[in-house]
């Protein structure tokens, strides 16, 4: 069991960043090895899934990176990066640090994420880091920047949801529910970050950074005794970005953008949830909730210092006599955030 070592200082140094390379790295990974947690995932792999597999047949040289670099127990140092955390991160400034990496270095790497020998044509190969570097831009440009405005919002309302539940229940529960089955806080300042026999290691005097990506993908990874990062998957029904498909039934007594807030409300969620799922503006999921509450299709209630909304019976029948979602159908445990 691999465990760090954190101190009060470093908890209160802390802090989330989106970073659009880790969500890049995470969406690699998904095309690599294709096994969508959600319907969203599922047609995002539909779109996507064979300019890459068309990619790599025409690159063997770039498909044995791939493979080698992404290893079933470690990635490759190179390739995941722990962020700067200095302003605001930016995808080319990020991806340089991986260009600029030392081709030997890179090769030490994939020792490790293979667990044995570099095999030929790899390992005597000078190019790697710009090999996986314009790989990724590639995953970048072609799969995650044009849907980036919505990932960044799902993102984002995620943070705001980890940070409601930090102010409520503190650095125990919030770190617990990152990662589960993998990170578990195990008292006395010792988070659990794999089931790996990987020695501990103190971030005393370092800077831990929490870093979600929209894919179902997550990892671990640190710089000396500076930075420390845990990259993990948003939860619940943030998860899956796209959501529910409105019933056209559905969408022609309410409208459509109504008939969007409803569908998604099979899990409690808050209105800055909504507004990152659906894409519409505050003031507008906030006149749809009020809609739906005055129809009484939903409910309002508090959890701590936020406020929830999710299905009456009414409303429930309404979207199930439609074939719209059926109970789990957005995922169990959706996190909550401040309205």
């Amino acid at each position: 069991m691999g465990w760090w070592q954190i101190d009060a200082d470093a908890l209160a140094d802390s802090r989330f960043l989106v970073s659009p390379l880790a969500e890049t790295i995470a969406a690699l990974q998904t095309l690599d090895l294709p096994k969508p947690a959600h319907p969203g995932e599922r047609a995002w792999l539909a779109d996507h899934l064979p300019a890459y597999r068309a990619r790599l047949t025409d690159d063997p040289l770039d498909a044995l990176l791939v493979r080698a670099a992404l290893g079933t127990a470690w990635n490759a140092d190179f390739v995941t990066p722990t962020p700067l955390g200095e302003g605001e991160p930016d995808f080319d400034r990020e991806l340089a640090r991986i260009r600029e990496t030392p081709p030997a270095a890179a090769v030490a790497d994939l020792a490790v994420s293979l667990g044995g020998p570099v095999p030929e044509p790899l390992a005597s190969a000078t190019d790697l880091p710009y090999r996986m570097a314009e790989l990724l831009a590639w995953v970048w440009r072609e799969t995650v920047l044009p849907t980036w405005p919505r990932r960044r919002r799902v993102l984002e309302a995620d943070v705001l949801a980890r940070t409601a539940r930090l102010s409520r229940s503190g650095w125990a529960a919030a770190l617990d529910e990152l990662r589960p089955g993998r990170t578990r806080w195990l008292g006395e300042g010792r988070l659990q970050i794999n089931a790996r026999a990987f020695p501990p290691r103190s971030v005393a005097g370092g800077r831990l950074f929490l870093v979600p990506v929209t894919p179902s993908r997550g990892w671990v990874s640190w710089e000396g005794t500076e930075r420390f990062a845990i990259v993990y998957p948003c939860a619940g029904a943030l998860a899956d970005g796209e959501g529910p498909a409105v019933p056209s039934a559905l969408a022609a007594l309410l409208g459509s953008a109504r008939a969007g807030v409803l569908v998604r409300l099979e899990s409690p969620l808050s209105t800055s949830q909504l507004v990152a799922l659906t894409g519409q503006g505050l003031g507008s999921v906030g006149r749809h909730l009020k809609v739906l509450l005055d129809a009484r299709l939903v409910r309002r209630r508090r959890a701590g210092r936020s406020v929830l909304y999710d299905w009456t019976e009414a409303g429930a029948a309404l979207v199930r006599a439609q074939g719209g979602p059926r109970s789990g159908a957005l995922g169990a445990g959706a996190v909550t955030s401040g309205s």
